[in-house]
């Protein structure tokens, strides 16, 4: 039983790292490798804010996600605008972004394991036999929780379907007056947003380690590839099957198989079936 227990957190936590990663590549076509950094950076915001600034956990939090969803979309305003279209450019910017950001903090002095964050919830109870934290179980109830108001975004509010539109058929799109650049700019923000809250969510659990940043990036790009490039239903799928492989060599192997699990993933799943899980090959073939 813990097999499955730990495996559905370890999923729904998959899911909740990368969704930022695929929301805005689902829209903007744009693959965010700063995507890692922004989780790492908001980690270490609301742990300044607390002891530096000495703000209350609840505002260092608003204050952190909000800051961090800024600087994603600036990264799209100030620097991606200019090369949109050209792909290397793109994914060499992108992570250049991050590696800076990376380092900016290693040099900064952010480093090592004193940084922690306060958890939410400290006890733990038993789930199916299985005694889980409570720090674990509220990652779950709010990765579902997301799931479903973004879900309800993007169906039923007026930015929610101009991204549904943009991520469609853009040039359709732009022939109705949605202006894609400022939807890109919306994504940037929505998903940089949502990589803090991730943050927020599961630093608690550890300590705020500045190489977790790769880490995140690794796991978010291969629940991407695998489920297919800007599929959500398709990186959902694919963060159960990383989740549960994981598991399974944590069990029977070692923690630090893990990270090998998810680079084989993209390897296979590169060499079967490049689209993806759920990807359209159509638009994988104008992209290459």
């Amino acid at each position: 039983m813990d097999i499955l227990v730990y495996g559905i957190i370890n999923s729904v936590t998959l899911s909740l790292l990368s969704l930022g990663f695929t929301l805005v590549y689902s829209i903007s076509r744009l693959p965010n490798f700063a995507h890692g950094a922004l989780y790492i950076t908001t980690g270490y915001f609301i742990w300044l804010f607390l002891n530096t600034l000495g703000l209350n956990y609840p505002l260092a939090i608003v204050v952190g996600i909000a800051l961090t969803g800024f600087i994603g979309a600036m990264i799209y305003r100030l620097i991606l605008i200019r090369i949109r279209g050209m792909e290397i450019s793109e994914i060499i910017a992108t992570y250049a972004i991050g590696l800076a950001i990376i380092e900016g903090l290693r040099w900064g002095g952010l480093r090592g394991t004193t940084f922690t964050l306060p958890s939410f919830a400290s006890g733990s109870r038993e789930i199916l036999g299985v005694n889980v934290d409570d720090q674990r179980l509220l990652v779950v109830a709010v990765g579902f929780t997301v799931f479903a108001l973004l879900y309800l975004f993007v169906h039923l509010t007026r930015n929610g379907l101009a991204l549904r539109g943009i991520a469609q058929d853009e040039r359709a799109a732009m022939m109705l007056g949605i202006d894609s650049d400022r939807m890109a700019i919306v994504s940037f923000a929505i998903g940089s947003s949502l990589a803090g809250l991730s943050a927020i969510l599961i630093l608690p659990l550890g300590n705020i380690v500045v190489e977790a940043g790769y880490s995140v990036l690794v796991f978010s790009v291969a629940v991407s590839v695998i489920g297919g490039l800007g599929s959500w239903p398709g990186a959902i799928i694919a963060s159960f099957i990383i989740g549960f492989a994981q598991i399974l060599t944590e069990k029977f192997l070692s923690t630090h198989f893990q990270m090998v699990i998810a680079l084989l993933a993209i390897i296979i799943t590169l060499l079967i079936k490049p689209s993806g899980i759920l990807g359209r090959q159509k638009e994988l073939e104008e992209r290459v």
